[in-house]
C-alpha cells in the first residue's frame, strides 16, 4: 500500500511538471526572409509612424507602407461632410511624387459594406485626394490600388471614425 501511495505521488508530480511545461504559452516565430513569398501588397494598422520618419524622412503624419521601390503613406481626416482621404505615393530614396498613376480605394465600411472612392492627383500638394462620404461611427478597411504605367501597386490600411 505504501509503494502504490509513493508511486502514485511520483507520477502526479511528474505529470505536474509535464504540465506546467506545456502551459508555457511562447510560440517561436518564423524570421527567415523568404523573397519567394513576398508581393507587393502589404497592410499596415493604425500604429504611429515615428520609426519610419527616422529611417525614411519627413512624413504626413499618417500610415506608411514601403513595398518595393515605393512609399504609400495614408492619411484621413474626419470632416462634416465624411472623410478626406490623403495618399502620398512616392518612389525612389527621395520619395519624388508619382503624379501619373491611377488611384484608388476599397473601403470597406464598418457594416462591412463596400465602396470604391477614385484619388485624383492634387499637382499642388503633390498627392492623391478623394473624398468617402460616408459616416457611420466604427473602422474603416482601406485597400489603395495604384497603377502606375501598368505597374500594380497595393497597400492596406485602417482607420476609425
Amino acid at each position: 500500500m505504501n509503494s502504490l501511495k509513493s508511486s502514485l505521488l511520483i507520477i502526479s508530480s511528474i505529470g505536474l511538471l509535464f504540465l506546467g511545461a506545456c502551459s508555457n504559452n511562447q510560440q517561436a516565430a518564423n524570421t527567415e526572409n523568404n523573397p519567394a513569398n513576398s508581393t507587393t501588397n502589404t497592410q499596415t494598422s493604425a500604429a504611429p509612424v515615428a520609426k519610419k520618419e527616422a529611417q525614411h524622412g519627413k512624413t504626413n503624419g499618417g500610415q506608411v507602407v514601403e513595398t518595393g521601390a515605393y512609399h504609400l503613406e495614408f492619411v484621413s481626416v474626419k470632416e462634416a461632410s465624411g472623410t478626406h482621404l490623403d495618399l502620398y505615393l512616392q518612389t525612389g530614396d527621395n520619395h519624388e511624387a508619382i503624379p501619373d498613376a491611377k488611384v484608388t480605394a476599397q473601403v470597406q465600411l464598418p457594416d462591412g459594406k463596400q465602396q470604391t472612392v477614385p484619388l485624383n492627383y492634387d499637382a499642388k500638394d503633390k498627392h492623391y485626394a478623394g473624398l468617402l462620404k460616408e459616416q457611420l461611427t466604427g473602422q474603416y478597411q482601406v485597400k489603395i490600388n495604384a497603377d502606375i504605367n501598368g505597374k500594380k501597386v497595393d497597400g492596406r490600411f485602417n482607420f476609425n471614425r
